[in-house]
């Protein structure tokens, strides 16, 4: 199954600057917070990460009708690596079983965007 998401990097700002860590600490877990707040480009990594998670969502629903949470979606990996993505949903991990799910993610100074692909 396949899921994308593509997101203008500055909606992911301006919910930072409205509801600070509120926000931030409601969607992204901390090892993504660390990561991305050592970037340069901490915007756009944030922004890639919310398009990940999207793609995921969308993906895991329609191949398994199980709606995840945005922090039980965890994307992982360092610059120039390919990212990754750890389940940390009991319950989805179950249901993922073998398969397994691929990510490709992207940013540049508006957009950012994910796929997603459950096989």
């Amino acid at each position: 199954m396949l899921g994308v998401d593509i997101i203008r990097n500055d909606r992911i700002e301006g919910a930072i600057k409205r509801f600070g860590e509120r926000f931030t600490r409601r969607i992204y877990t901390q090892a993504e917070l660390e990561y991305c707040n050592s970037q340069k480009a901490r915007i756009q990594c944030l922004s890639a990460r919310w398009a990940c998670k999207e793609a995921v969502l969308k993906a895991f629903y329609i191949q398994f009708g199980y709606l995840l949470k945005f922090r039980d979606i965890e994307v992982t990996g360092n610059r120039g690596k390919p990212a990754k993505v750890n389940i940390k949903d009991k319950k989805a991990l179950e249901i993922l079983g073998d398969r397994e799910i691929i990510i490709s993610i992207s940013h540049e100074k508006d957009h950012s965007v994910a796929v997603a692909i459950i096989r």
